[in-house]
């Protein structure tokens, strides 16, 4: 596999620290054929985090022969649709974000989901009224052409050394000799074991002889291996051929047991839905915090304009001053008022005129920062603020919140020798997607219309179901630089809840010091303009959480949130992988040539 010559620039000489260096040990298992599931890891030749070890293990090898970040970063994802298929896969869609080190640039594709032409405003009504949310989501009318294949054949396109048949190698053994089904992959069977069983292809991949897999017990994907066959030899077998023909046929026509209760809605995707599908390749959001360049994924999504609104909001106050409990408030505040602005201007831009050159503006931002208090907490919802307008310090009229995204998402980040970085975010939405999985194709369908809001409040509505429309998400991939080079990556999952970790995430790191796996791994809390904060346990039962409350933040328990990967350039050139510890069962963290 040929790869680009390596920059001396990068490859020997350090770049610019983040914060103040961070101490790092010899990563355990180091020198291993086979990166083994850790949370940290450290050294040369490029990285990769994500959160499974045989996905990171299957990006490592394509950097050792030779790939480049792009390459390692589609076999990494094609490999999560082997272990990780409640979380993402080729009948989802994603955010693919990227920075070429010979350039400086900063790239983008955009692989959302779009619904069928035929779609229009009251797709999810009845009779003027919402349907139930659970009657979207299992089923074929919260279905969108899926974007995942074009996204990864317009990345290697763009960016890649090699051929997708050769990035889709190791996923594609992968699925034919199996995997080992974890505790994680377990509970989530389990959570979805009623309506997978209504579907016989589901049932007979996910639920093998009838039952749930054990943990330690070998899960195989025949069927998945040669889909990957067939993307790999032309991709556009997917979206003009056999493989587009079946998918739009179980989403209009449903493959559900005969013998079952449920009744399952149809959707309305034509073949030349799926014919037609293309990705765009908008140019990134760009804001900058404390000296460092942040690059996000603009519209569809809604996470470069969030994370980067909330991020010109905090650097209006002075992280040395303030105390966790302080830190914590502006940041759960910050988050509040950039969900008001995000939920009434972002949706899609082919449909909607995002303002987001505005949203992002310092004076915007001063329009907003102004607003908060250190003393008590902003009553919520907030209303959005004016950013054609920005001037004083208005308040106005609170709106209703837009409603939450599905929790299950996967994200990745890849560095390869040559300073090249990818921070990739993809999805099914929902844990299980809709539930079908096609027929002899062995991939499950997403239910991604179901991030369109369901019905008009009159508050602008950027977010309506539409033909050919791409509905809004939370995915929020990052790449930060400092003076054109990369110091980090990161990004998660977690619906809309990914906005709030990756700006924790990176709060912490860059404006509380703290080594970027503890960022990762620290307690969580989540605002997204609404009377109560969701949090985790270990937030909520935390001193600051108790001054917090003091200020009159009220929390409610989150569950889990989120399972950030990110990858960090140390000052003398090293490459520091960092994953989660715990969540979804810990995720892994590897090198090429891992180092002390």
């Amino acid at each position: 596999m040929p790869a680009r010559p390596v920059r001396t620039a990068l490859s020997a000489v350090a770049c610019c620290a983040l914060v103040a260096p961070v101490a790092q040990a010899a990563p355990p298992g180091a020198g291993s054929a086979a990166p083994p599931e850790q949370a940290e890891a450290v050294g040369y030749g490029g990285a990769v985090s994500s959160v499974d070890p045989d996905a990171t293990r299957a990006g490592v090898e394509v950097l050792r022969r030779g790939g480049n970040a792009t390459d390692a970063a589609v076999a990494v994802a094609a490999a999560l649709g082997v272990t990780e298929p409640y979380s993402a896969g080729v009948g989802g869609g994603g955010y693919f974000v990227h920075y070429d080190a010979d350039s400086g640039k900063v790239s983008t594709v955009d692989g959302r989901e779009r619904a069928p032409g035929s779609v229009d405003e009251d797709l999810f009504l009845q009779d003027g009224a919402p349907i139930p949310e659970d009657e979207a989501i299992t089923s074929g009318l919260g279905t969108g052409v899926p974007g995942t294949p074009a996204t990864w054949q317009r990345a290697l396109d763009n960016w890649g050394s090699a051929g997708l048949d050769e990035v889709l190698r190791p996923a594609t053994k992968l699925a034919e000799n199996g995997f080992a089904v974890d505790e994680t992959f377990r509970e989530q069977t389990a959570d979805n074991e009623e309506r997978f069983r209504d579907f016989p292809a589901t049932r007979e991949l996910f639920l093998p002889g009838g039952r749930l897999p054990e943990v330690g017990q070998v899960l195989r994907n025949p069927d998945l291996a040669e889909t990957y066959r067939q993307l790999g030899d032309d991709v556009a077998e997917f979206y003009r051929g056999d493989i587009g023909r079946d998918v739009a046929a179980a989403v209009n026509r449903p493959p559900v047991d005969p013998a079952a209760d449920r009744e399952v809605r149809p959707g309305r995707m034509a073949e030349q839905d799926v014919r037609g599908y293309e990705v765009t390749e908008p140019e990134p959001t760009r804001s900058g915090y404390r000296g460092l360049d942040v690059y996000g994924m603009p519209p569809t999504s809604s996470g470069g304009i969030a994370v980067g609104e909330a991020l010109n909001v905090l650097e209006r106050t002075d992280p040395a001053v303030q105390d966790d409990a302080q830190y914590l408030h502006r940041f759960l505040e910050a988050s509040k008022l950039a969900f008001a602005d995000r939920d009434r201007y972002v949706g899609d831009p082919e449909s909607t005129d995002v303002p987001t050159q505005q949203l992002l503006d310092d004076r915007f931002a001063a329009s907003r920062e102004c607003l908060i208090r250190d003393d008590a907490v902003l009553p919520a919802p907030v209303a959005p603020g004016e950013p054609h307008d920005p001037g004083g310090c208005p308040g106005g009229t609170a709106q209703r919140p837009a409603g939450d995204e599905g929790p299950n998402t996967t994200h990745l980040t890849v560095a390869d020798r040559s300073g090249d970085v990818v921070s990739y975010t993809l999805t099914i939405e929902q844990t299980g997607g809709n539930g079908i999985v096609v027929p002899g194709r062995g991939f499950l369908l997403n239910n991604e219309l179901t991030d369109f809001d369901f019905e008009a409040t009159g508050e602008g509505d950027p977010n309506l179901p539409g033909p050919g429309k791409r509905p809004r998400s939370s995915m929020s991939p990052v790449i930060l630089l400092r003076d054109g080079e990369p110091v980090l990556a990161a990004g998660s999952p977690g619906g809309a809840t990914i906005i709030t970790t990756v700006l924790q995430v990176l709060t912490g790191r860059v404006d509380r010091g703290m080594p970027l796996v503890d960022a990762i791994a620290a307690p969580r809390a989540s605002q997204r303009n609404t009377a109560e904060t969701e949090a985790e346990p270990a937030f909520r039962d935390s001193g600051p959480a108790r001054e917090l409350a003091a200020l009159g933040h009220r929390f409610t328990d989150g569950g889990e949130i989120g399972a950030a990967t990110a990858l960090e350039r140390l000052p003398d050139g090293r490459w520091l992988a960092a994953a989660e510890p715990e969540r979804r069962g810990g995720g892994a963290a590897a090198v090429v040539l891992p180092a002390p």
